[in-house]
């Protein structure tokens, strides 16, 4: 179990964990810086859909451990008092992290299934579907951040 947790909860302990705190974030910042090219171009390489499968596999990987790890019982870090109503960061335990912790998680893997749509061109024109990428890779930037965010932080609600 033990192993699971130091996988699903790895974060950077350096001067731009403020931007990206974990893999899973700087991969989905790339994600985006890389989403600007296609988007302005209008066509889209080999490279991108590399690192969008990458992206998708360092998406799976806390995703697998995190649902193993629940079904162990365990809840994320902000959300477990292990000191009386302190969490192992000395913040105040806040039950309502866990589920959007789970929020979050959920709107990744929507947000890689929208980009696997809008590359392939399926359901839209695939030049216009490309002007869409740097949107949703924002977003998911966004949700890739604020799931390493809830799982230290507490929320506005601590203790209840």
């Amino acid at each position: 179990m033990e192993l699971l947790r130091l996988i699903h909860g790895y974060q950077f302990n350096n001067a731009l964990a403020f931007l990206f705190p974990t893999p899973y974030a700087l991969a989905t910042l790339v994600l985006f810086v890389w989403s600007l090219g296609p988007a302005l171009k209008g066509e889209l390489r080999g490279g991108f859909l590399v690192w969008l499968r990458l992206t998708w596999v360092l998406t799976l990987i806390p995703v697998v451990t995190g649902v193993i790890l629940s079904l162990g019982g365990a809840k994320v870090p902000s959300a477990t008092a292990v000191q009386g109503t302190q969490t192992k960061y000395g913040y105040p335990a806040d039950p309502s992290r866990d589920w959007e912790h789970w929020m979050y998680s959920a709107f990744c893997l929507l947000s890689l299934y929208v980009l696997e749509v809008l590359v392939r061109g399926k359901l839209v024109e695939h030049r216009r579907g490309l002007r869409f990428l740097p949107v949703v890779t924002l977003f998911l930037y966004g949700c890739a951040y604020m799931v390493g965010r809830v799982a230290v932080f507490p929320g506005s609600t601590p203790g209840t």
